[in-house]
């Protein structure tokens, strides 16, 4: 199975790039439109699509995992600039013991049971920071094979955008989001590797849970 990257650099010139970067619903509905149409009732979770926005230096770009080969030539003309390669060499490379850098941009929560939220008046989902939302990436890092060495983690803007649910009728999309960077050693390599290609927690549809590493220079712990 082959799991391709693109990045793409938007243009600040075009209108469309301009209102997808700032509307997680409009740009989840971009990005699946490079895509084959009709591949079962979850499109995203049936061809890998995750993605994720970088700060750069020149602006803003987008990370977009798959394993299916977009079709970016699907963009509107003015869009911006598109990359896209296999990343097969990275999946075969992992090993237990080799350290790695990694990033997350993802949104912790916690679901409090039924009767914790009946007592205590608590929404179905609580996002959390802070401490908190490292807790919560450590146990997330364990379930995909990695044992955290060093974290650093930043709140970002939610992602938010207005969902069509039936003619005339829209839902608010909002997702907390927090980005966690550091190193870590590979513990189990099937773990991570089915961590990368699915990615971790909520909002997998709006730029959270894409899960990114390169090998650390000093290679194995």
């Amino acid at each position: 199975m082959t799991v391709w990257l693109t990045r793409i650099i938007p243009n600040t010139g075009s209108r469309e790039a301009r209102r997808d970067l700032g509307d997680a619903v409009a740009l989840h509905r971009r990005l699946m439109s490079l895509f084959p149409d009709a591949v079962g009732p979850d499109p995203r979770a049936v061809l890998g699509v995750l993605h994720r926005t970088e700060d750069a230096p020149t602006g803003p770009h987008l990370l977009l995992q798959s394993r299916h080969q977009p079709d970016t030539s699907r963009l509107p003309a003015t869009y911006g600039k598109t990359v896209t390669q296999p990343i097969d060499a990275l999946f075969d490379a992992l090993r237990p013991a080799l350290n790695v850098h990694f990033r997350c941009v993802a949104s912790p929560v916690r679901k409090p049971g039924a009767t914790t939220r009946s007592l205590y008046n608590l929404p179905a989902v609580i996002s959390l920071t802070g401490p908190h939302a490292d807790e919560w990436w450590i146990r997330q890092a364990d379930t995909a094979g990695l044992k955290i060495l060093t974290l650093h983690s930043q709140p970002l803007d939610s992602a938010t955008g207005l969902r069509r649910i039936r003619e005339g009728e829209a839902q608010r999309v909002r997702h907390a989001r927090t980005r966690f960077d550091g190193t870590a050693v590979i513990i189990d390599p099937h773990l991570l590797r089915t961590k990368l290609t699915d990615g971790i927690g909520r909002g997998k549809a709006y730029g959270c849970g894409l899960l990114t590493i390169a090998p650390a220079h000093g290679g194995s712990a």
